[in-house]
């Protein structure tokens, strides 16, 4: 398989507008979740962006398939650890649900481009 240009991945250029999101955010969390939530939160978010970038270069499109499960596997993580801020009060209604509807977009992009791998 000849190597993906991860750059010109929609869904890498979608995940990486999709962690700076989630730094602002974050950013407005209390001094006692920089080791929880926003810690945890911006390490899944870059987790997404990062493994669609490694796994564009890997050898085999099972190879690529693998980086994308996980990166989507991610993507859940995040949605959750974006729940739990809006239970506690960090982030509001309106920005959980814009948030939540970029990952679902983004997790249907990297759905359907796994389908094309295959």
């Amino acid at each position: 398989m000849k190597p993906h240009k991860y750059r010109d991945l929609i869904i890498w250029q979608k995940a990486r507008a999709l962690v700076k999101i989630i730094y602002t955010v974050s950013q407005a969390f209390p001094p006692t979740e920089t080791y929880g939530l926003q810690g945890q939160s911006r390490r899944a978010a870059v987790s997404i962006v990062a493994n669609i970038a490694e796994g564009s270069g890997k050898g085999t499109k099972k190879d690529f398939n693998h980086f994308l499960n996980v990166a989507r596997g991610s993507l859940f993580e995040l949605q959750t650890l974006m729940i739990l801020p809006n239970d506690l009060g960090y982030i509001t209604t309106e920005v959980l649900n814009d948030i939540n509807e970029k990952c679902i977009e983004l997790e249907k992009m990297i759905y359907s481009f796994q389908k094309r791998l295959s």
